[in-house]
């Protein structure tokens, strides 16, 4: 029921939107004419599929496609921004200035609920139907589902997304209650989903810092922009740039890593004034039937997580931040974000330059450091120092986590059937071979043995955390996975320049 709900109102969604303009044809104009009605705004290069393991809903290809190549375009009528929404609202407007304070996405938020609330009367209702109900989001995770990242920082990081969350609900509240919302409209849980509404649909226009939403638009999933995640592969363009800067500079390299990513970023859609329409163009070459993607940007998994509400299996730009000693900060010129592990295990250019030096007698250091910050080995006995190092770092943090690799790959499996279980005794059985974790969710959710028959019954909001917590274990599995390729690496180093030293070794014994 649920299904066929869903379908019908995405059909009424896309004949809306080819109404409005909205359109998948480079040559179509926009319709002119309300009274003609227009069956779908897709027809030509898009179609909505899905797709369970990438994203859930989304385009596919109807016909091969050339990256660069226009694909949807939707007109500045049928964008919903701030000025739009107070333009047609004049209640809304007065409200509204009355709270200068408040930021353009506080705002944009308010007016989003403020739309929800007028329900089949507002103007965007075919489009509100069509947005994510619940969106799992860092500001939603409660107590337990923080705790089961496991990681330090994650842990700090859910917890200050649900603060900033809290703080920004509350100073926009006031206007919530002048505007006369109904209260579930009001509450907290009711900011959350319209604030990561507004982070994660919104697209960028140049006249309003809080984007627009973009009916039809939204609809694409995400595609991770990738960049040289190697470690070395840009070893040789880092060298050659930093033959003009001064020694120990480091500034340059990253300046061009950040216009390159940038670049990357704005090869998928934008406003265009000419036609005043957004346009999204392909960004790649698809096939007929291949799901078609959009950048959103550069992120880590656990920034997808506090903003988007999922994260990928291969992200290129994941990180692994490890805990490095304070003499190790101050002995390069390196800054702290851009000293971690990639997603594959391998250490960024600037990890790796900076334990270089850390690992070089402080009176040689001056010496080498031009090689270090061009990214050269300094030594093979450096090489293996820093790799050893390294190498006990990521299995020192491993040894402290609560669960091992093998232990998060067992509970992913349990999470998926769990829903299925209908007795509190199963549950149990499971909770031994994996420790208190599922015992801890039951006391945080509240569960308990039914009295007929010890049936267990979980509720929508224990389904939404069972939710949060598959995303929790994933991410922390993949942080896991990581530290483990990253030992396998500098197992590979160390192995590779030991076989050499003895091979010098043997051909040095052999010429005497």
């Amino acid at each position: 029921m649920e299904e066929e709900e869903e379908s019908n109102n995405l059909e009424k969604l896309l004949q809306w939107a080819a109404n409005l303009g909205i359109t998948d044809s480079p040559s179509s104009t926009t319709n002119e004419n309300p009274f003609l009605s227009v069956p779908s705004c897709l027809s030509h290069t898009l179609t909505v599929s899905n797709f369970p393991e990438n994203g859930g809903r989304g385009f596919s290809a109807l016909r091969d496609l050339t990256k660069g190549k226009l694909i949807l375009r939707v007109p500045k009528p049928a964008l919903m921004t701030r000025q739009r929404l107070m333009e047609d609202d004049h209640k809304l407007s007065l409200a509204v200035h009355n709270h200068p304070s408040l930021s353009s996405t506080q705002i944009l938020s308010v007016c989003l609920l403020y739309e929800v609330g007028k329900g089949r009367s507002s103007w965007w209702y075919t489009y509100l139907v069509n947005l994510p109900r619940i969106y799992d989001v860092l500001a939603g995770f409660g107590e337990f589902e923080k705790q089961a990242l496991q990681v330090d920082d994650a842990i700090w990081a859910a917890e200050k997304a649900v603060s900033k969350a809290e703080t920004e609900w509350k100073e926009a509240k006031i206007l919530m209650e002048e505007l006369k919302l109904k209260p579930q409209l009001v509450s907290f849980k009711a900011w959350v989903w319209a604030s990561a509404t507004v982070f994660s649909r919104t697209m960028h226009i140049a006249w309003d810092d809080a984007g627009c939403l973009c009916p039809v638009g939204d609809l694409f999933n995400y595609a991770a922009p990738v960049e040289d995640s190697n470690g070395f592969g840009d070893v040789e363009g880092c060298a050659h740039a930093s033959s003009s800067l001064p020694e120990g500079d480091s500034t340059g390299i990253l300046v061009s890593e950040k216009i390159s990513a940038n670049l990357q970023r704005l090869t998928d859609g934008w406003f265009e004034e000419d036609v005043n329409s957004y346009c999204f163009y392909a960004r790649e070459n698809y096939k007929k039937g291949e799901q078609v993607l959009l950048s959103y940007g550069t992120y880590t998994n656990l920034e997808l997580l506090e903003h988007y509400g999922f994260l990928l299996n291969e992200n290129p730009n994941d990180k692994v931040f490890v805990s490095l000693d304070p003499g190790l900060y101050s002995s390069s010129s390196w800054p702290k974000e851009s000293q971690y592990i990639h997603g594959n295990g391998k250490p960024s250019f600037a990890l790796l330059s900076a334990l270089r030096l850390w690992a070089t007698p402080p009176h040689q250091r001056r010496s080498v450091g031009y090689f270090a910050y061009s990214g050269c080995q300094l030594s093979a006995d450096n090489e293996m120092s820093v790799m050893k190092w390294l190498s006990n770092e990521c299995h020192a943090i491993l040894k402290n986590l609560p669960t091992s690799i093998d232990e998060d790959i067992l509970m992913l499996s349990t999470l998926n059937k769990i829903q299925d279980f209908s007795t509190l005794n199963v549950l149990e059985k499971v909770s031994s071979a994996f420790g208190s974790e599922i015992c801890k969710f039951l006391e945080a959710s509240g569960l308990q043995n039914g009295k007929n028959g010890g049936v267990l019954s979980l509720s929508v909001k224990s389904k939404l955390s069972i939710g949060r917590w598959k995303l929790a274990v994933q991410w922390r599995l993949r942080y896991k996975r990581t530290l483990v390729d990253c030992i396998s690496y500098c197992e590979e180093i160390i192995s590779s320049l030991s076989s050499k030293y003895v091979s010098t070794s043997r051909t040095i014994e052999h010429k005497r």
